[in-house]
């Protein structure tokens, strides 16, 4: 769903910039504003501002309508209250479309709303009309996902589509991201440092452990040796006692045997 509405952004973002394109009068290309302003599924207005044809509002009486673009990038319903007088008149598309972004605004510091404080930045009177606005023209159209919670008198927040970046924001978050970057070199440069540590230890250790096989089996054939050799001597003397015993017999003297009476 989400990847739907990104390409469906794309799409009118690349629809209105080949219509500016082909555009060369201030009054034109300032319908073409209230335009791309007031179209229900257009919620990103950054891009359009870059557009080199739109550069020709300035300076003309209809410098207002890029002022108004830009407002639709960045501001909110209470941005324009308190500069209407330098601004067009919103059509009631276009009032409607502010008060969508003027929620997106506020779920970007907080996921829970109060009521209070949403009738206020979106100018509603009671909470049956917030409510009703909440759900038809925030969750129907997919910009935010949420909870409205009656008993509490809040708007739980689950998802909220992202606004255009103002430029102090995206340098902030090039900020954030380059100081990511750096810890996350310096980790890796850690890990790397232990990673060399204990292949060097487990060499090391193999070493170690083939110096102690090698002087085990070295005691092994030790071993070997003297138990043969043992065995060796125990035969010998066992050789030698049996000539011994067979000598002693042929010398000693034998018994002359008595004649009978």
């Amino acid at each position: 769903m989400a990847m739907d509405a990104e390409r469906r952004q794309a799409e009118l973002i690349e629809q209105f910039s080949a219509q500016a394109a082909a555009l060369s009068s201030a009054p034109q290309l300032a319908a073409l504003v209230l335009e791309a302003t007031s179209h229900p599924a257009l919620f990103a207005f950054s891009e359009l501002l870059t557009l080199p044809a739109l550069s020709k509002l300035t300076g003309t009486q209809y410098a207002s309508s890029l002022d108004l673009l830009r407002l639709f990038a960045y501001g909110t319903l209470k941005d324009y209250k308190s500069n209407s007088s330098a601004l067009p008149a919103l059509l009631p598309d276009q009032a409607r479309k502010l008060k969508q972004l003027s929620v997106l605004t506020l779920a970007e510091s907080t996921k829970v709303l109060p009521y209070d404080q949403l009738m206020q930045e979106l100018d509603v009177s009671n909470v049956r009309e917030l409510e009703d606005f909440l759900i038809n023209e925030c969750m129907y159209s997919g910009i935010v996902r949420g909870k409205l919670d009656q008993l509490r008198r809040c708007f739980e927040v689950q998802f909220a589509a992202g606004r255009d970046l103002t430029h102090d924001q995206l340098t902030n978050m090039i900020e954030t991201l380059s100081d990511w970057l750096g810890t996350s070199d310096n980790l890796l440069h850690q890990i790397q440092e232990k990673i060399k540590w204990a292949d060097t230890t487990s060499e090391s250790n193999k070493k170690h452990q083939k110096e102690f096989e090698d002087r085990v089996e070295e005691a092994k054939k030790s071993v070997k040796q003297a138990d043969n050799d043992l065995r060796g001597h125990d035969d010998f003397l066992s050789e030698s006692g049996g000539i011994m015993d067979f000598e002693e017999d042929r010398i000693r003297p034998k018994r002359r045997r008595q004649p009978m009476a």
